[in-house]
Protein backbone atom coordinates (compact mmCIF):
# COMPACT_ATOMS: atom_id res chain seq x y z
CA UNK A 1 0.00 0.00 0.00
CA UNK A 2 3.04 2.35 1.00
CA UNK A 3 4.47 2.64 -2.49
CA UNK A 4 0.86 2.54 -4.48
CA UNK A 5 -0.10 5.38 -2.25
CA UNK A 6 3.33 7.11 -2.65
CA UNK A 7 3.14 6.78 -6.39
CA UNK A 8 -0.30 7.58 -6.64
CA UNK A 9 0.57 11.19 -4.61
CA UNK A 10 3.55 11.80 -7.04
CA UNK A 11 1.81 10.98 -10.22
CA UNK A 12 0.76 14.89 -10.81
CA UNK A 13 2.56 17.29 -12.12
CA UNK A 14 1.55 19.75 -9.57
CA UNK A 15 2.90 17.52 -6.73
CA UNK A 16 5.78 16.93 -8.59
CA UNK A 17 6.77 20.76 -8.48
CA UNK A 18 5.66 21.23 -5.36
CA UNK A 19 7.70 18.52 -4.12
CA UNK A 20 11.03 20.27 -6.08
CA UNK A 21 10.04 23.56 -4.58
CA UNK A 22 10.56 21.97 -0.85
CA UNK A 23 13.33 19.74 -1.79
CA UNK A 24 15.64 23.32 -0.91
CA UNK A 25 13.80 24.35 1.97
CA UNK A 26 11.00 24.22 4.47
CA UNK A 27 8.27 27.18 2.65
CA UNK A 28 4.98 28.59 3.39
CA UNK A 29 2.38 28.17 1.47
CA UNK A 30 2.50 31.78 -0.09
CA UNK A 31 5.87 30.81 -1.34
CA UNK A 32 4.40 27.65 -3.10
CA UNK A 33 1.79 29.32 -4.46
CA UNK A 34 4.46 31.86 -6.55
CA UNK A 35 6.39 28.87 -8.17
CA UNK A 36 2.38 27.31 -9.39
CA UNK A 37 0.12 28.55 -11.44
CA UNK A 38 -3.10 27.24 -9.58
CA UNK A 39 -5.79 28.23 -6.76
CA UNK A 40 -4.68 28.38 -3.75
CA UNK A 41 -7.86 25.82 -2.53
CA UNK A 42 -6.41 23.52 -5.66
CA UNK A 43 -2.58 23.99 -3.81
CA UNK A 44 -4.13 23.23 -0.65
CA UNK A 45 -5.83 20.24 -2.52
CA UNK A 46 -2.57 18.99 -3.31
CA UNK A 47 -0.71 19.65 -0.30
CA UNK A 48 -3.21 17.34 1.69
CA UNK A 49 -3.02 14.58 -0.91
CA UNK A 50 0.90 14.68 0.27
CA UNK A 51 0.62 15.13 3.71
CA UNK A 52 -1.78 12.33 3.50
CA UNK A 53 0.82 10.01 1.46
CA UNK A 54 3.57 11.36 4.37
CA UNK A 55 5.41 12.76 1.83
CA UNK A 56 5.70 16.58 3.17
CA UNK A 57 5.21 17.40 6.67
CA UNK A 58 3.38 20.70 7.62
CA UNK A 59 3.70 23.42 11.07
CA UNK A 60 1.24 26.28 11.82
CA UNK A 61 3.45 29.75 12.73
CA UNK A 62 1.21 32.41 13.55
CA UNK A 63 -1.33 32.74 10.70
CA UNK A 64 1.04 30.84 8.23
CA UNK A 65 1.52 27.09 7.55
CA UNK A 66 5.43 25.99 6.42
CA UNK A 67 5.79 22.72 4.77
CA UNK A 68 8.59 20.65 4.87
CA UNK A 69 9.43 17.44 2.29
CA UNK A 70 9.50 13.97 4.48
CA UNK A 71 12.95 13.39 3.58
CA UNK A 72 12.41 9.59 5.36
CA UNK A 73 9.41 8.84 3.57
CA UNK A 74 11.80 9.87 0.67
CA UNK A 75 14.48 7.59 1.88
CA UNK A 76 12.09 4.92 2.45
CA UNK A 77 10.30 5.35 -1.21
CA UNK A 78 14.04 4.84 -2.90
CA UNK A 79 14.70 1.82 -0.56
CA UNK A 80 11.31 0.38 -1.72
CA UNK A 81 11.54 1.21 -5.44
CA UNK A 82 15.35 -0.42 -5.23
CA UNK A 83 14.30 -3.34 -4.28
CA UNK A 84 11.33 -3.90 -6.74
CA UNK A 85 14.11 -4.08 -8.95
CA UNK A 86 16.95 -5.73 -7.25
CA UNK A 87 17.53 -8.85 -9.29
CA UNK A 88 18.97 -12.06 -7.93
CA UNK A 89 17.51 -14.75 -5.34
Amino acid sequence: MFLSQTFAALADPNRQKIIKCLKRSELPVSAIAQNLDITLATLSHHLDILRRADLVSSRREGRQIFYELNLSVADELLEGVAKMFKTGK
